[in-house]
């Protein structure tokens, strides 16, 4: 069976549709446990290639995402704040040159629960027709990160996963 269908792969280089990249996996957490993993600075530290994600996770307060010792790498603004199911945010990236001049992209995390887990959506848009892969390809490291955090309690050892740890 011959398939045409190109998977966002920051390892690849292939671009999303679009202007949107659509992220999902299923945890076996409840919608609060990983809530509280996406919102604590020290939790999402574990799984976030070492950035503290910081605010009050308010509508309309803003965030910055902080490697200790390296500085702010993003920040925006939180749309809608509606937990422990619905976070938007505008997201603008700080890494590097390359993404910072790729300007503000918007981050959905949506949470659902199924069963006993969760359906974890992360819907990463407004991404520039250019769009480095670096601005949206760490996605799937950051979601296997939490699926591990939150159903083993261990920490994802790739190598991303350590960037500023």
């Amino acid at each position: 069976m011959t398939s045409n269908v190109t998977t966002v792969s920051f390892a690849r280089g292939t671009a999303p549709v679009g202007d949107t990249a659509v992220f999902e996996i299923f945890i076996r957490a409840t919608p609060e446990r990983i809530w509280e993993a996406i919102t604590d600075p020290a939790q999402r530290a574990v799984y976030s290639f070492g950035l503290e994600t910081h605010s009050d996770w308010t509508t309309g307060s803003s965030y910055r995402a902080v490697a200790p010792g390296f500085g702010t790498m993003a920040e925006g603004e939180n749309l809608v704040v509606d937990p422990p199911h619905l976070l938007v945010q505008s997201f603008r990236a700080l890494w590097s040159e390359d993404v910072a001049g790729q300007g503000t992209t918007r981050v959905t995390w949506e949470i659902e629960p199924v069963g006993d887990s969760c359906r974890l959506t992360v819907v990463h848009d407004q991404l520039p027709d250019s769009a480095n892969a670096e601005l949206y390809g760490g996605w799937p490291m950051i979601l296997s990160g939490l699926k591990t955090l939150l159903e083993t309690g261990d920490r994802l050892t790739t190598p991303g996963s350590l960037m500023y740890t």
